[in-house]
């Protein structure tokens, strides 16, 4: 990985909107495409997979919930792992912020990743100002 590489991470509601092909998708999109030409770092937090994850098997069952899985691990994702520095991160930003705990991961990890926050969810303007954010969809 290139240090100086445009480093964006994908929260649950960009991933739904990528799967489901909902606005925002072709942005995803274009990112996916270059992250595989190495011309920038597309992350995704784990917490977040999970969270995808789960809902895919309450709505649609555990087999979509496997092969949607198979599918992210094709993608060109870097996976951030779910640290204990993290986790103090996520807690901090959590108990400051009116948030979910699990966006409260997508913001200590683009903190720590110096990373823009891909979304459309509205919970993220309690961080506009201390996470560069991308905004998926416009009112």
């Amino acid at each position: 990985m290139t240090p100086d590489l445009p480093v964006y991470l994908l929260d649950s509601y960009a991933l739904l909107a990528y799967l489901s092909d909902e606005p925002g998708a072709e942005r995803i999109r274009e990112l996916l495409a270059l992250a595989l030409q190495g011309r920038c770092r597309l992350c995704l937090c784990l917490i977040n997979l999970g969270e995808v994850l789960y809902i895919t098997e309450r709505h649609r069952g555990l087999d979509k919930a496997h092969s949607l899985l198979a599918l992210l691990d094709s993608l060109p994702l870097e996976l951030l792992e779910t640290t204990r520095d993290l986790v103090l991160d996520a807690a901090h930003i959590k108990a400051a912020h009116p948030l979910s705990y699990a966006d409260a991961f997508v913001v200590a990890a683009a903190l720590r990743q110096q990373a823009v926050i891909l979304t459309g969810d509205p919970e993220f303007t309690a961080v506009e100002q201390i996470v560069k954010i991308e905004w998926l969809v416009s009112d």
